[in-house]
């Protein structure tokens, strides 16, 4: 540690580790600053409103929660991943008249990184003139290098954050609670190794995991499949030992910026993001996302913050500056393959950028009144950028992923799983609310010849098959990861994610209908799949979905001749639906027409008929 007193009174503070990890491996666990605050002995902060320039370019009121309030306004965090962060505190009141920090990581040659952490400090009274010494002098090196140690052994093992544990404490009682739970989840059918690891993670894991434990990340760390970790998630809440929320992400930060609700119905889906200071409209494609914590009856969470805005709070955004007006300023930025796009806090608009192996090694980004470059620039992993601020105004300069993570579990997905529905029937949203659910692949069925069937064999015999007709509906859309919406009739709304599942559940639903065991009477299954932009909704008291690609789905149904498939084009050039198609094991055959639906009369629809090649016949137009 070196110390030195600069000319303006500051003073000046360097901690460096030599660290087994390298960069990359580290930056989650260091830029992370809500978990090193909390590791280091950082009070608690609770975020004030008001004050002059405050939220303008992501600056921040705060003040630390204690009996006597020390407030400060907190320039926006610049940073590029995985190489630097800084921030700068003002203080209104107390010992200090501001704290500037600079942490730095720098690849070693032969392995591993160094951390430089520095600090610049302004006293305001004698006070602080003698804090300084001990706080950043003596105790604040000492909780910084244990932590830094702790984060390091973890990193070097190429492990995440997630694996960093924590004293754990259980209420009273709890351990047998917990005993009595697990075997309730075994006698359902829960893998028991999953059982285990499950209960040691809530046992054990850091409250800022399990405030919002992700399924997919569990399953991804423990090397196992998602939707078990998934399925076993939920299974957890309906026996106690979890609950499970549903938290609203901003667009553009992508953190939380509503409190998190433990059901639909508790949820507007007109929502203001305190920290962008933009209101949105929720949708379940992306911005709501399912979560799950300990039931407060075994583990209570501590829901605190220890820092608002470090650059792990936003991991999909590589860099932000905050640059000058006329600013000019070059950076060496490390990226991943794939989209990216530049904005800012004040520009409308925003500029795209893919990253590429045949991209440019550097360029330089113009920030101007009057727009974005229109076209997408092609850059190299490794490049060189030249941010050029030529607005006259302060502009909070950010380059960031253009892909979500993809071990959020959204609304749209879970919504259609059958597992989901048949645990927690009931919940729904608001009435008069609807959000959007992206592309949804919509299945409808019906019982070919249904009324005779009544005619010959009688009402109990019919009802009879009509149900297990049902139950293998159930059991074949759930395998595929669908859902049954309703049942109309003998006729069936499903949902699905991908088209591909709703044809592969179609196929093994029309076979083993029509080829029943135990000398039951063979049943012939007419049905139709469409897929498209959807929204949902609340109708009759069931979450339902709505919108014209739900109708379209609903018409095609009536030209399946039973133990065939409709679908339309959008479903036929599905990639995944034209692999299916053209596997050379498969027996199905697609032919096509064209038709009118009631409703759409000023347009004709191309279609296609799925089945058995010997029951393909040549058409061409149907009304």
């Amino acid at each position: 540690m070196s110390v030195n007193t600069h000319s303006d009174n500051r003073k000046y503070y360097r901690w460096e580790w030599q660290l087994q990890a390298d960069a990359d491996a580290f930056w989650p666990f260091f830029a992370d600053t809500n978990r090193l605050n909390r590791d280091t002995g950082v009070f608690p902060v609770d975020e004030l409103v008001g004050g002059h320039g405050v939220g303008r370019n992501g600056r921040r009121r705060l003040k630390f929660r204690l009996p006597i309030s020390i407030r400060w306004v907190e320039e926006p965090f610049e940073w590029v991943a995985p190489h630097r962060y800084s921030v700068l505190r003002r203080y209104e009141n107390g010992p200090l008249r501001s704290l500037e920090i600079l942490a730095t990581l720098t690849p070693r040659p032969e392995g591993g990184s160094t951390l430089v952490y520095e600090t610049w400090s302004e006293p305001r009274n004698i006070l602080g003139v003698l804090a300084q010494p001990i706080a950043l002098g003596l105790i604040a090196p000492r909780r910084f290098d244990k932590a830094v140690r702790a984060y390091d052994r973890v990193a070097a093992i190429d492990a995440a954050p997630a694996l960093l544990k924590r004293p754990y404490r259980l209420v009273p009682g709890a351990e047998g609670r917990m005993t009595t739970m697990a075997e309730q989840l075994l006698a359902q059918g829960a893998d028991a190794t999953l059982v285990a690891k499950l209960l040691a993670e809530i046992k054990e894991a850091d409250d800022l995991v399990l405030a919002h434990l992700r399924p997919y990340a569990l399953a991804d760390q423990w090397g196992v499949r998602r939707r078990e970790v998934l399925e076993l998630a939920m299974l957890a809440t309906r026996v106690g030992l979890l609950d499970f929320q549903w938290e609203v992400l901003c667009p553009l930060c992508r953190g939380a910026s509503d409190r998190v609700h433990n059901h639909l119905s508790d949820m507007t889906t007109s929502v203001h993001c305190p920290s962008c200071h933009i209101d949105f409209k929720a949708d379940g494609e992306h911005s709501i996302e399912l979560t799950f914590a300990p039931n407060p009856s075994i583990r209570p969470v501590e829901r605190v913050e220890f820092c608002v805005a470090g650059p792990q709070q936003t991991p999909h955004i590589a860099v932000q500056q905050l640059l000058p007006p006329g600013a000019r300023r070059t950076l060496t930025v490390s990226l991943d393959f794939g989209g990216y796009r530049a904005r800012t806090m004040g520009l409308p608009g925003s500029q795209q950028f893919r990253v590429a192996q045949e991209g440019v090694v550097e360029t330089a980004v113009h920030l101007t009144a009057a727009g974005w470059e229109p076209e997408v620039t092609q850059l190299a992993q490794n490049v060189t950028l030249e941010l050029v601020n030529d607005t006259p105004d302060e502009q909070l300069f950010i380059l960031e992923e253009l892909a979500w993570s993809d071990q959020a579990i959204t609304a749209a997905e879970v919504l259609t799983l059958q597992r989901f529905r048949d645990l927690f029937g009931q919940e729904r949203l608001q009435p008069g609310e609807q959000f959007s659910v992206g592309s949804l692949t919509v299945l409808f069925t019906d019982l070919r010849d249904s009324t005779r069937l009544y005619r010959e064999i009688g009402d109990a015999p019919a009802f009879g098959l009509v149900r297990n007709h049902f139950d293998v509906l159930h059991d074949t859309i759930a395998a595929e990861d669908g859902a049954i919406v309703k049942t109309i009739g003998d006729a069936v709304m499903a949902v699905f994610r991908r088209p591909v599942s709703a044809l592969r559940a179609m196929m093994k639903a029309q076979h083993i209908l029509a080829n029943p065991v135990g000398g039951e009477r063979p049943l012939q299954l007419k049905a139709a799949v469409h897929a498209g932009h959807s929204i949902a909704v609340t109708l009759n008291e069931r979450l339902d979905y709505f919108g014209t690609n739900i109708n379209i789905a609903a018409r095609l149904e009536k030209f399946s001749q039973g133990d065939d498939l409709i679908i339309s084009n959008f479903v036929y050039c599905d990639p995944e639906v034209q692999e299916l198609l053209q596997d050379a094991q498969s027996p199905l055959k697609a032919a096509p027409f064209t038709a009118q639906l009631k409703g759409f009369d000023d347009e004709w629809f191309n279609l296609w008929r799925i089945a058995p090649s010997e029951q393909i016949v040549p058409e061409e137009t149907a009304v």
